[in-house]
C-alpha cells in the first residue's frame, strides 16, 4: 500500500506548466518579467493504480484522487477506493503525516449540497491512510457519484487534518475500478 500511496500521490501532484504568454504591443516574442503559466487541470483526473500483493499472482486494484491543495491541510493527501478481498470495495482518506498504526481516528465527511456523516475509523498502510467503515463503500457506489466534492476532518487525540476532495469523474472512475477488480 506504501508504494501506491508513494506512487500515486507524488505522481498525481505535479504537473508540468504549460506556455508563456506574448508580449502585448511588443514585436517579441515573449515577455520577460514576472511569469505567467497556465497550470494543467487537474481536478477531473482519478488515478487507476494496480499493486502486488503479498502473495504471488495477487494484485490489487485502486483508483485515487488527490486532494484539493488550495482548500486542503498539507498533511492530507486524498482519496483512494480500492478493490478488496471477497468483492469488497474499501474506501480510504490518504494522509501524508501518518497517524499510529493502532489509532482509531475519527472520520467527518461533509458533501458539497448537504450531508455530514461521522464513523470511527481504523489505520492502513502503516498510518499512511484511514480505512473507513464498510458502509461507506455504498456512498462511493452512489451518491458520490453525483456529488460535486467531499469534506475530510480525521481527528486522532489532539491531532486533526482536514482537506477537500473534488467527486467529478468518479462514476466513470469506479466502473473502471469494477471492471479491474477481479482481474
Amino acid at each position: 500500500m506504501i508504494p501506491l500511496l508513494a506512487g500515486s500521490l507524488l505522481g498525481a501532484a505535479d504537473r508540468p506548466l504549460h506556455g508563456t504568454i506574448p508580449c502585448a504591443d511588443s514585436a517579441r516574442s515573449t515577455c520577460h518579467g514576472p511569469a505567467v503559466f497556465e497550470v494543467a487541470a487537474t481536478s477531473s483526473v482519478w488515478k487507476f493504480t494496480r499493486t502486488q500483493g503479498t502473495k504471488d499472482g495477487e494484485s490489487f486494484a485502486a483508483i485515487m484522487k488527490t486532494a484539493d491543495t488550495g482548500q486542503s491541510d498539507p498533511d492530507f493527501a486524498g482519496l483512494i477506493v480500492r478493490c478488496a478481498p471477497k468483492g469488497k470495495i474499501d474506501v480510504l482518506v490518504a494522509l501524508i503525516r501518518p497517524f499510529p498504526p493502532r489509532s482509531h481516528p475519527r472520520v467527518t465527511i461533509a458533501a458539497a449540497g448537504g450531508g455530514t456523516l461521522t464513523f470511527d475509523a481504523s489505520m492502513a498502510a502503516a498510518g499512511a491512510a484511514v480505512l473507513l467503515p464498510d458502509e461507506v463503500s455504498a456512498f462511493a457506489a452512489g451518491k458520490w457519484q453525483t456529488t460535486p466534492s467531499l469534506s475530510v476532518a480525521v481527528k486522532e487525540s489532539d491531532s486533526e487534518i482536514k482537506g477537500t476532495v473534488a467527486l467529478n469523474g468518479l462514476r466513470e472512475a469506479y466502473h473502471s475500478l469494477l471492471a479491474n477488480c477481479s482481474q
